[in-house]
């Protein structure tokens, strides 16, 4: 089952940067449970074990593209978001002080603080694009202009996954023209 997990949650993010055209430092969302993963009802069986897998196999992918990763948290925590330091500060996203727990912060989380160099929590972000893996409800971490993405890696276990890409307001009207680099 581990095994598994990993592959799925590593097909989900390359099909996702595949159509989401992130560049370099770009920053992506990602909320997780692992009770869904685990065929449960999210919040009710967190497995540290199944959120370490997803969070490692995300931070590999990640790195490779040079994309920076951001773990949200559980309800428990406001949806606050794991982030490296660095990011937090060349962002200016303001640190907050609470460490996620099984309990207090979900699983994944927990597996964020723990890999990440230097983690730090801050409670808003502005994601350039996202995945939601078990309901967990990443939406309001994303820039203005969310799009759904259709990946063919539509569960990772038992948990139903959705992506979103973002993209540049249209501004001006009718007779605005529009870079096609940034649809």
């Amino acid at each position: 089952m581990q095994q598994q997990i990993a592959i799925e949650t590593k097909k989900v993010i390359e099909q996702l940067l595949e159509v989401a055209k992130l560049e370099e430092g770009d920053l992506l969302v990602v909320g997780c449970s692992s009770s869904e993963i685990a065929n449960q009802r999210i919040g009710t069986g967190s497995s540290e074990e199944i959120g370490s897998i997803v969070f490692r196999s995300l931070l590999e992918v990640a790195q490779a593209h040079h994309i920076e990763l951001a773990a949200q948290c559980c309800e428990h925590l406001n949806r606050a978001l794991i982030v490296e330091k660095k990011v937090a500060k060349a962002l200016g996203y303001p640190i907050v002080n609470v460490r996620p727990m099984l309990k207090a912060g979900g699983s994944f989380a927990t597996a964020a603080f723990e890999q990440l160099q230097a983690p730090v929590a801050v409670e808003h972000i502005q994601a350039q694009a996202g995945i939601d893996i078990g309901d967990t409800l990443i939406g309001m971490h994303l820039q203005d202009v969310a799009v759904p993405v259709r990946i063919d890696q539509k569960t990772i276990g038992g948990a139903r996954v959705v992506c979103a890409r973002t993209r540049a307001k249209f501004i001006g009207g009718q007779r605005a023209h529009y870079q096609e680099q940034m649809l």
